[in-house]
């Protein structure tokens, strides 16, 4: 009898460690700053039968996305946690004939934003299936699914763990249980520690962000597109508005008149006025309002138009919108329409090409790269 007491205890150490992981794990999920890389240390103490309180430590590693204006959401990647299970738990599990481990754990949080109230947030979690030696240490691997959270509130905004429950199974060869079934306990961090996982000041002027671009535009009336390059400079003026926008690299398209009449353009998009838009969640809208200009046309090879003075005879203003997956921190698509008007200045032919220009359904297909300011 003393024996079977004694493979007990060292079967519930074991899993004390593993319990622990699955409960930190959700304190990585949200404990750290925008588009920031975390690894945290954190400590819990575990009721458990037959060794009473334990205090176990885990290694949490996470990347984390904070919105930069209210209505955005708060995103987690490359989440992990990693524990080391001693050797005498390993012995003690095979003690019983358990050659695999896995379970589940729910954790519980309190997030603040701004003014609202305090929002409870239960998170269902896993400890994949892991192997146990014959004797020697090993590692298993917690990993969780963690829903993105809106935040809608302007101001001062926290995320506070909360108590934990876990679940674990120890399982035979065969797939079968041990003698022990399954496991369950709940945790509570240890005191002395700071349980603010996350804080920050939703709705103060996010810093600048600077991107190149490349992509294309469409041109409808033409039939063609031309290949776009250049920069794109994001300066908050507030907590959702900014100033600057695209500015472009000369560019060229070939077309065909009628489909058959070949012809070629240069083409110059030049910033007309003030530039900015509105920041929102994880991207943005830009409203950038400019000039085309065709410095150069020319038809069956020969040159029918050159020079800065052919252009556009009034200023498009597009709509440019980030796209789904954008983030500030790692860029990502921008897309919209734009409509040109007649063109004026082009000389004798003026009349003549304006028509296979002007018109709507103009495009922006455009990918934006960090870039160091």
């Amino acid at each position: 009898m003393p024996f079977r007491i004694n493979v007990r205890m060292l079967l519930a150490a074991g899993l004390i460690v593993l319990l622990t992981a699955c409960c930190l794990l959700f304190v990585a999920v949200r404990g750290a700053a925008a588009a920031t890389p975390v690894a945290k240390k954190l400590s819990f103490t575990c009721p458990f039968p037959l060794i009473g309180l334990q205090k176990l430590d885990a290694v949490i590693k996470a990347d984390f996305e904070v919105p930069t204006a209210p209505g955005g959401t708060l995103t987690t990647s490359g989440l992990t946690i990693t524990v080391t299970v001693p050797d005498k738990a390993a012995r003690g599990l095979n003690l019983v004939g358990a050659t695999t481990v896995e379970g589940t754990a729910a954790a519980e949080v309190t997030l603040v934003n701004g003014d609202a109230n305090p929002l409870p947030v239960r998170i269902p979690l896993n400890v994949g299936k892991t192997e146990i030696p014959a004797a020697g240490s090993f590692s298993p691997v917690a990993t969780g699914s963690v829903p993105t959270v809106t935040l809608a509130k302007p101001g001062k905004t926290t995320l506070t763990v909360g108590d934990f429950t876990t679940r674990l199974t120890p399982k035979k060869a065969d797939g079968s249980f041990t003698g022990l079934g399954s496991f369950t306990s709940d945790c509570t961090l240890d005191p002395g520690q700071d349980p603010v996982l996350l804080s920050f000041d939703l709705g103060g002027t996010p810093a600048g962000r600077h991107y190149t671009v490349a992509g294309k535009t469409g041109l409808k009336a033409l039939g063609t597109t031309a290949p776009l390059t250049g920069g794109f400079d994001l300066s908050p003026t507030a907590a959702t508005v900014f100033a600057g926008g695209p500015v472009f690299d000369r560019t060229h398209t070939d077309f065909r008149l009628f489909g058959f009449v070949p012809g070629a353009a240069d083409l110059e998009f030049v910033a007309d006025g003030p530039q900015g838009g509105d920041l929102t969640g994880t991207g943005f809208v830009a409203r950038p309002r400019f000039t085309t200009v065709l410095p150069l046309v020319t038809l069956l090879g020969m040159p029918v138009s050159s020079g800065p003075g052919c252009r556009t005879s009034s200023p498009s203003t597009a709509e440019l919108r980030t796209g789904d997956g954008f983030t500030m921190a790692a860029g990502g698509a921008l897309t919209g329409t734009y409509t040109l008007a007649p063109l004026t200045g082009c000389g004798a032919f003026t009349p003549y090409l304006s028509t296979f220009v002007q018109g709507d359904g103009n495009t922006f297909d455009l990918v934006l790269t960090p870039r160091k300011a």
